[in-house]
């Protein structure tokens, strides 16, 4: 007998701002890849998110471009998953313009991410850096998700949208549906290769902090090899050791290794062998996907078709829930 259950749906975006990240992939997108055949998965690139922060007009379209090709590289599919470019469905501001209407400003005020990019980007507190938590609520609702991936830096950020729709459905009816959040048995939370208490950025002012998606062989082996480790010489996960427990977590994440098989693997070993297979099975996790991505950015006429297409089909699903939300607010249609 055919299965008949209606698969559930799961939003997620990503900001197409510079380069994406070993921790990127390792804590999102390779769990994103995975989702797609257990659920209906529709993917955005937030590119409207971008601009809170000044951005070259140039580059940005350069930006938007690489970052469609790499996420294909890393494996959405397209007959499989929805992923549109934000900017392009009207539907995510239109909604976000309404939500921001019926959020508090105490709410906004709390956000922990908006008070840290404020005092990165102080000559630019804008108030759209401000408002921006509706704009990510707007997306997730406007396509009725149940389940929305989130990190630990994201979780506030969906309490605010369920809230925001729990008060939106009592004041005017049912309109959308309450999101949950969706925690990834292996989303692995990477660190800074030369800081490991921080989180991998690609604004790591240390070059060799961070491994990019599209790096070469030879600049991800210097990067693992110049990693921060500690004095104790010995592989194993423990507090304290925050450099070897990041280069652990990395390994496990693209070897599939628990912590316990690793320490067996490298008993007697130093962080010099350590280190250069971390490297290795890094460079040769990423080898495919660069390959691909060289094969995808040269051919711009398919990226285009690929995106204009889940464009449409984006804006026909969302259009659905801003046109019942603007109803019940009062608007004439």
């Amino acid at each position: 007998m055919e299965n008949t259950e209606k698969k559930k749906v799961v939003f997620s975006a990503i900001q197409p701002s510079g380069t994406i990240t070993l921790g990127n992939y390792l804590g999102a997108l390779k769990n994103w890849v995975a989702m797609q055949d257990e659920f209906n998965c529709i993917y955005a690139l937030a590119d409207l998110h971008t601009i809170t922060v000044r951005q070259e007009p140039a580059q940005m379209r350069k930006n938007i471009i690489d970052a469609y090709a790499s996420l294909l590289a890393c494996g959405i599919d397209i007959e499989k998953s929805i992923f549109f470019i934000q900017s392009h469905v009207h539907t995510h501001a239109e909604l976000a313009w309404i939500l921001n209407c019926n959020t508090q400003f105490g709410e906004l005020s709390r956000m922990t991410q908006f008070k840290d990019k404020s005092v990165k980007h102080a000559d630019n507190i804008n108030a759209g850096l401000f408002t921006y938590p509706c704009l990510m609520a707007a997306d997730i609702l406007l396509y009725q998700a149940d389940y929305v991936p989130v990190g630990a830096d994201q979780k506030q950020h969906l309490e605010l949208s369920r809230d925001v729709a729990q008060r939106f459905n009592g004041l005017y009816g049912n309109v959308f549906k309450v999101p949950d959040g969706y925690y990834p048995k292996h989303g692995a939370r990477v660190m800074s290769l030369q800081d490991p208490t921080r989180k991998m950025s690609k604004s790591d002012e240390n070059v060799n902090g961070c491994v990019h998606l599209l790096d070469t062989p030879e600049q991800i082996m210097k990067k693992f090899k110049r990693a921060v480790t500690d004095s104790e010489a010995c592989v194993r996960y423990a507090e304290g050791k925050d450099g070897v427990n990041n280069l652990m977590a990395i390994y496990g994440a693209v070897t599939g290794l628990t912590n316990e098989q690793i320490e067996h693997d490298f008993a007697g070993k130093g962080y010099g062998d350590f280190k250069t297979a971390v490297g290795e099975a890094v460079v040769e996790t990423l080898r495919p996907i660069r390959e691909r991505y060289e094969q995808y950015i040269k051919d711009k006429a398919y990226l285009e078709e690929c995106y204009r297409k889940a464009d449409e089909i984006a804006l026909k699903i969302s259009s659905r829930t801003l046109n019942k939300a603007m109803k019940k607010v009062g608007f004439i249609l």
